[in-house]
């Protein structure tokens, strides 16, 4: 029950967020969304080690990180709205999110479509399923990055 009332508190915290970056300065959109993408980063990261075996196999951490994925793998992009693309912080976004959001969006929409998925089989307490899960949604974050994120 109080795992339900946290990831309540939490989505009810992400639309609130969405609703506030139409009107969020700029830099507070870049700091928002790197924030959600390193958290984002963190938990998908911890299932992939356990994908590939880098990491031991732990169904209830596997779990957990389902339900931090389920909460926050849309808000970073609830924040590359007009003007997001510059401002006093440096931000690795291409300008290509700009310029063809269409494909940006189609990006997202991949990503939205594999993550259920990942998610799913990250509760379902199967290594296997992970492992069977991970390579697809893997591949659409990939995706993202290569036309979207500047390499460093």
């Amino acid at each position: 029950m109080k795992k339900l009332a946290s990831t309540f508190v939490a989505l009810a915290a992400a639309i609130t967020a969405h609703s506030a970056f139409a009107q969020a300065k700029p830099e507070d959109a870049i700091k928002y969304r790197r924030a959600a993408f390193t958290v984002m980063a963190k938990h998908f990261g911890h299932l992939g080690a356990m994908a590939d075996g880098k990491a031991p196999f732990d169904a209830q951490a596997a779990a957990a990180d389902a339900d931090v994925l389920a909460v926050v793998s849309d808000l970073p992009f609830t924040a590359f709205g007009p003007g997001t693309n510059k401002g006093a912080i440096k931000t690795e976004a291409k300008p290509e999110i700009w310029q063809d959001p269409a494909k940006f969006k189609q990006a997202h929409e991949d990503m939205r479509a594999a993550m259920p998925k990942l998610i799913a089989a990250a509760r379902s307490g199967s290594a296997d399923q992970i492992k069977d899960a991970f390579g697809p949604t893997g591949k659409t974050c990939k995706g993202c990055h290569d036309s979207f994120k500047e390499k460093h």
